[in-house]
């Protein structure tokens, strides 16, 4: 892995069993649960059991079926907190933050759904 991983992140203590979850789904590869500070009615975090620091970590260094995993596991997330468009839902917003910039608050990979109203700008400009 070319990016440094703390083993003592919020996300891996999760995935330890250290600190409860409510979760949404899990497989081997995957675990998603219901944010604790919901930004939307439909707020699910789903996150890589890997040790996978940013997007372009998990994109560039995760194997096949964890990638492939990952991005099923978001679409069955998406259908079933029917948000999903091709089944009946208005839509939803999947984000990622990466690094200092992109300001990301907890070093390990993880994919925001937000969905169940209009979300609102994608970024707000600051100068």
């Amino acid at each position: 892995m070319s990016f440094d991983y703390d083993d003592s992140n919020i996300f891996a203590r999760i995935l330890r069993g250290e600190i409860p979850n409510d979760t949404v789904a899990e497989t081997e590869h995957t675990l998603a649960f219901r944010d604790i500070d919901p930004k939307a009615p439909s707020h699910v975090l789903v996150i890589p059991k890997g040790k996978y620091v940013t997007f372009d970590d998990f994109a560039a260094n995760a194997s096949e079926a964890e990638i492939v995993d990952f991005m099923r596991v978001t679409a069955r997330i998406a259908r079933d907190e029917g948000l999903s468009t091709g089944h009946g839902g208005n839509g939803f917003r999947a984000i990622t933050n990466a690094g200092n910039d992109g300001v990301q608050e907890v070093p390990h990979f993880h994919l925001h759904i937000l969905g169940g109203r209009v979300i609102g700008p994608m970024v707000v400009l600051r100068d």
